[in-house]
């Protein structure tokens, strides 16, 4: 990976998040994409900008990445919507600081805001692009599709119950667009497919951009946040992974251009979490072995998330493998240590690092002693690198301040995140 910016299909960033979203409850499965391909296909019997589409497919992809419980989301799934839920707030908030979202941060803002006779036009005094509008009918078409029956014998009753709601809550044009191709066996039969996504990616996931470090490093800190707010207690943990793992490789002699992919890595390494509902990340008791059996699944989904992204290279490795460990005890491959390449080791004692220092629900963060005592056993039971732990002990006071400072600043971040939500 060049350290001025590598080429990138945002697409096939976005498209294993959104999946692995829906993860989270079976119901869910495949809502995102779906969502993504009505929405485009209304766009084009609009005769929309090619960009416009991307933008569309993009926002389609990510529209309920704010809703963080499988409660929320399986309300969401009720055909009467209400613009009231913060879900699309909170997904505006979380990519309104990327650049290239610029002009996604809206769409998803809005896409419960019903037309209401043109009024929907403009919320509060602020312009609603009709891309918004359009994704809403997209969503509330596929809320209306169900797995059980053939996609083709719901039609009919998908366009009645959309036609009896036009101009009140859809803009009359976009849902004379839908029943346009509503006749059309192939739309309805894509859209409820498991091809749904390799038809998107066909469609609009060639189209690529330069994204230069500074930028990548900011995706990855938007990433970061979309994962780790979905919980008060994980909050801050992916920050003080980063600000530890980074420390730890520049004693060690990483350049650098690893040590800004190795906070990359750090950013994504509990990418997978996004598949692990907030009833168990919030739980403040010890998790049933079923709830821990999920849990786990997060590292596997990490790395499935990441490993098709070609130009990420190492990062991958060192932000999926961190559960790993050098006796093989580790998951979810139960890799050896001539598995684990040095970035994986070095992520490896940043996260039990930061989490044994940190506060979580089942136990209060360690002193310095009781955390010493930890990191040397498990570097004596070959957990854990040993001479990785060592440069970590004899620079513990520093690496600990960089990491206190790094989670001080994400904890204000999410202070300020959940007051914009309730403002």
């Amino acid at each position: 990976m060049n350290l001025t910016g590598i080429n990138l299909s945002l697409w096939d960033l976005i498209s294993p998040i959104s999946r692995t979203i829906d993860m989270m409850a079976p119901a869910l499965a495949e809502h995102h994409m779906r969502v993504a391909y009505l929405a485009m296909r209304i766009g084009e019997e609009l005769h929309l900008p090619q960009q416009t589409l991307i933008d569309m497919a993009i926002a389609g992809a990510l529209h309920d990445i704010g809703a963080f419980s499988v409660k929320n989301r399986l309300d969401l799934l009720v055909f009467d919507d209400h613009h009231c839920d913060p879900h699309s707030r909170a997904g505006y908030l979380l990519l309104n600081g990327f650049k290239p979202f610029a002009d996604i941060g809206p769409i998803i803002l809005y896409h419960h805001l019903p037309w209401n006779h043109g009024q929907g036009l403009s919320f509060a005094g602020a312009p609603v692009p009709e891309t918004a509008h359009i994704l809403h009918l997209a969503d509330r078409v596929a809320v209306l599709m169900h797995h059980e029956t053939s996609p083709l014998s719901q039609v009919s009753v998908i366009c009645e119950a959309i036609a009896r709601n036009a101009g009140a809550v859809f803009a009359p044009d976009h849902v004379a667009a839908l029943m346009r191709f509503a006749e059309r066996d192939y739309v309805w039969l894509e859209a409820s497919s498991k091809f749904v996504e390799a038809i998107l990616k066909k469609r609009v996931g060639r189209h690529s951009l330069m994204v230069e470090m500074d930028e990548l490093l900011g995706l990855a800190r938007l990433i970061c946040n979309i994962i780790d707010f979905k919980s008060e207690f994980t909050a801050t943990h992916s920050s003080g992974v980063a600000a530890t793992a980074v420390s730890m490789a520049r004693k060690v002699g990483f350049s650098e251009q690893e040590c800004t992919k190795l906070e990359i890595a750090a950013y994504l390494h509990d990418l997978g979490k996004l598949a692990i509902p907030s009833e168990i990340l919030e739980k403040p008791d010890k998790l049933t072995p079923e709830e821990w059996h999920i849990m786990r699944t997060h590292v596997y989904y990490t790395y499935h998330i990441l490993e098709f992204i070609e130009p990420f290279g190492d990062i991958t490795p060192w932000a999926s493998l961190h559960q790993e460990r050098l006796d093989g005890s580790g998951y979810p491959f139960k890799y050896m240590a001539a598995d684990l390449p040095l970035g994986a080791r070095i992520m490896a004692i940043a996260d039990v690092f930061t989490s044994i220092n940190e506060n979580r629900p089942y136990h209060e963060g360690r002193d310095k002693e009781e955390a010493t005592r930890i990191l040397r056993d498990m570097a004596a039971h070959d957990k854990l690198d040993a001479p990785l732990v060592d440069v970590l002990l004899i620079h513990f006071d520093e690496i600990n301040a960089l990491r206190i400072a790094a989670q001080t600043k994400a904890r204000k971040e999410y202070d300020d995140f959940q007051a914009a939500l309730a403002a």
